[in-house]
């Protein structure tokens, strides 16, 4: 087997190969390759590698290949821009695995994700699932564990995002405006 390096240009390539051609699944297949080849001085690092074949196979409605890939990226704890185990916890959720799913988020909030894609990904997938008063809670507490900590414009409109989340939950489950929903209005 020979080591390879990875780029971001050469996965953004493949994941628009995917986009373009609809072969997700092929993608997937390929992207399980290089992480099973890539080296550890490389630009994106084997689990993020896992991750994305994952989400490829999410795409491809292959929620266990997804599962599969997601619990390589577990085991494998390198780093990733959404935590592998949120992505799990949804694939799961699509297998109706519920009890398993949750093991995962309870795990996951208990170590306080350190990034606001994971927030933003459990409160989608909790919303999706008509989990609304989960999908409302995580999203108030990354909110709340990231406002006013970076004012970098990609934190800020990732922020943004979450903010807008919760608030398409909190008018489902009626509760009245407050000061973080009052927060979009300022941008």
């Amino acid at each position: 087997m020979r080591l390879t390096h990875v780029t971001t240009a050469e996965l953004d390539r493949l994941e628009f190969h995917a986009v373009r051609s609809g072969e997700h699944g092929r993608v997937a297949a390929q992207l399980l390759d290089l992480a099973n080849r890539v080296d550890a001085g490389s630009e994106i690092s084997r689990a993020e590698l896992f991750v994305r074949a994952g989400e490829q196979w999410e795409i491809a409605q292959e929620f266990e290949r997804a599962c599969s890939a997601y619990q390589r990226a577990i085991d494998d704890g390198g780093p990733t821009v959404i935590d592998a185990r949120a992505l799990s916890a949804g694939a799961l959720l699509q297998l109706d695995e519920v009890g398993q799913a949750y093991a995962h988020l309870k795990r996951l909030e208990g170590e306080e994700p350190s990034g606001l894609q994971t927030y933003i990904h459990v409160a989608e997938a909790l919303y999706a699932h008509d989990d609304l008063e989960g999908a409302e809670r995580w999203a108030t507490v990354g909110a709340h564990r990231f406002l006013g900590l970076d004012a970098s414009p990609y934190v800020h409109d990732l922020l943004v995002e979450l903010l807008r989340i919760r608030f398409r939950v909190r008018v489902d489950l009626g509760l009245d405006e407050d000061a973080l929903d009052r927060r979009l209005d300022a941008g």
